[in-house]
C-alpha cells in the first residue's frame, strides 16, 4: 500500500535551501511555487516549505537518507566544502550502519547512512 517518504522541511530563505542542496549537495530542482519547493536527487525528494520566523536554533527537522555509497559521498561532500556537524562525523554505529550528518542552513538535519553488512 505504501509507496514512498517525501519530507517536508521548513526553510527561512529560498535561495540559500536552493544554493546548499542544488550547488553543495547535487539535488535538483523539480518545481518552485513561490511558498514551496521540491527538490529531488536520485531516488530521494524533499519537500520545503517557507517559514521566515523560523528559528534555526529551534528547529528538529530531522531526515535519514539511506545510500549505498557512504564513502563516496562523504569524500564528495568534504571535496564541495559541506561542512561535516560537529557531531556526526562518518562512523560506524553499533546498530550496524555507518553514518555521517550536515546541517542544512535552517538547521534541519539530514543524516546519511549504509547498512555495514553492504
Amino acid at each position: 500500500m505504501f509507496e514512498k517518504i517525501i519530507p517536508k522541511l521548513p526553510m527561512r530563505d529560498k535561495s540559500k535551501t536552493k544554493a546548499f542542496y542544488l550547488e553543495g549537495l547535487g539535488f535538483e530542482e523539480l518545481a518552485d511555487y513561490g511558498d514551496y519547493l521540491l527538490l529531488k536527487k536520485d531516488e530521494i525528494e524533499i519537500h520545503f516549505f517557507e517559514f521566515p520566523a523560523l528559528n534555526p536554533l529551534e528547529n528538529y527537522g530531522q531526515v535519514y537518507i539511506r545510500t549505498n555509497a557512504i564513502e563516496a559521498l562523504y569524500r564528495g561532500f568534504l571535496a564541495n566544502n559541506i561542512s561535516i556537524h560537529p557531531n556526526g562525523p562518518l562512523a560506524s554505529k553499533p546498530w550496524g550502519q555507518q553514518e555521517f550528518s550536515v546541517l542544512d542552513p535552517d538547521h534541519n538535519l539530514l543524516t546519511f547512512g549504509q547498512s555495514l553488512s553492504q
